[in-house]
C-alpha cells in the first residue's frame, strides 16, 4: 500500500472516529436535556399539587365561615315537653312508658349518621307518647375542631335552647349542617343566629352562649359519664366510652336496625 493511499485511509478513519464522538456527545446531550426537562416537569407538578392541596385544605377547613345554619322544622305533638335537667335535656310526654338516654357530640360524624338513620323513628315514638328521650350533649371532640372548642360551644348553646323550649329544632339543625371534624366549627355568633331563626327571642339565650353559662356543668357531667364503667363499650380498640351511645333501663342498647321498636315494644 503506497504512502498516499495510507494517508487517505488514515484521514478517513479519523473522520469516522470524529463523527462517532460527535454523535455520542449529541446523544448524551439529548439524554441530559430530556432528564432536565423531565425533572423540571415533575417539580412543577409537585408544586402544583402542594399548592392545590393547601388551597383545598384551607377551603375545606373554613367551609363554615359566614355560613347560615339552616333552621329545621321539627314538629312536636301536643303534650311533648322539652325540659333541661342540669346538663341533660328531657324530651317527651311526662307519662311516656319508655325512656332512653342518648349520649352524643354535635361534632361526631357517627352521631350524625345515627340521627339520619333513626331521627324519624325516635320523633314518631316521642310524639305518640311512647318514648321519652334524655339527651346528653357532650364535648367529647372539643379538641377536634379548629380552633378547638366547638363541641363545648354547641353543647352549651343546646342547653340554652332547651331553656327557651327550642332544643329539638336547634339540635336537628346542628346535626343537619354538621361542621367537618378537624375543621372550623360554627362560632357563637352563628349559634345565636340559629337560635333566632328557630324562634328564640329571649336575650338570655345569646347571653348564655356568650358567657358559656352551662360549660362547667357540662364538663362535670362529661367527666362522670366518660369514666362510668356501665357506659363502656368495645369499639375495636379496647373498652371505653364513645358517642353515640344509647341506654335503656341502665343497659347499653345495641344500635342496629329495629332498636327503637325493640326498646318501645
Amino acid at each position: 500500500m503506497g504512502g498516499a493511499e495510507r494517508n487517505a485511509r488514515k484521514r478517513k478513519q479519523q473522520q469516522t472516529a470524529s463523527r462517532s464522538v460527535s454523535q455520542a456527545r449529541g446523544t448524551a446531550g439529548g439524554d441530559n436535556t430530556k432528564k432536565i426537562v423531565a425533572i423540571s416537569v415533575a417539580v412543577a407538578v409537585l408544586a402544583a399539587l402542594v399548592i392545590g392541596g393547601v388551597i383545598w385544605t384551607t377551603s375545606s377547613k373554613d367551609s363554615t365561615e359566614g355560613k347560615v345554619i339552616q333552621a329545621q322544622s321539627t314538629a312536636t305533638a301536643p303534650g311533648v315537653v322539652e325540659k333541661r335537667d342540669g346538663a341533660v335535656v328531657v324530651v317527651g310526654k311526662p307519662d311516656a312508658a319508655k325512656t332512653v338516654d342518648i349520649y352524643a357530640d354535635f361534632l361526631c360524624p357517627v352521631c350524625k349518621q345515627f340521627e339520619e338513620s333513626f331521627k324519624g323513628q325516635i320523633h314518631e315514638q316521642v310524639n305518640n307518647g311512647t318514648l321519652q328521650v334524655r339527651y346528653h350533649m357532650l364535648p367529647m371532640l372539643n379538641q377536634r375542631s379548629d380552633p378547638p372548642g366547638y363541641s363545648m360551644d354547641s353543647a352549651n348553646a343546646s342547653l340554652a335552647a332547651a331553656d327557651a323550649g327550642k332544643f329539638m329544632a336547634f339540635h336537628d339543625a346542628l346535626f343537619k349542617d354538621q361542621p367537618e371534624e378537624g375543621g372550623r366549627g360554627f362560632d357563637k355568633g352563628q349559634l345565636i343566629k340559629l337560635g333566632a331563626d328557630v324562634g328564640i327571642t329571649d336575650p338570655a339565650f345569646a347571653m348564655a352562649i356568650n358567657t358559656g353559662v352551662h360549660e362547667q356543668e357540662i364538663a362535670a357531667a362529661y367527666e362522670k359519664i366518660s369514666t362510668d364503667p356501665a357506659l363502656e363499650q368495645d369499639f375495636g380498640n379496647g373498652k371505653g366510652f364513645g358517642t353515640p351511645t344509647v341506654t335503656a333501663n341502665g343497659q347499653i342498647v345495641k344500635i342496629e336496625d329495629g332498636w327503637v321498636q325493640k326498646v318501645t315494644g
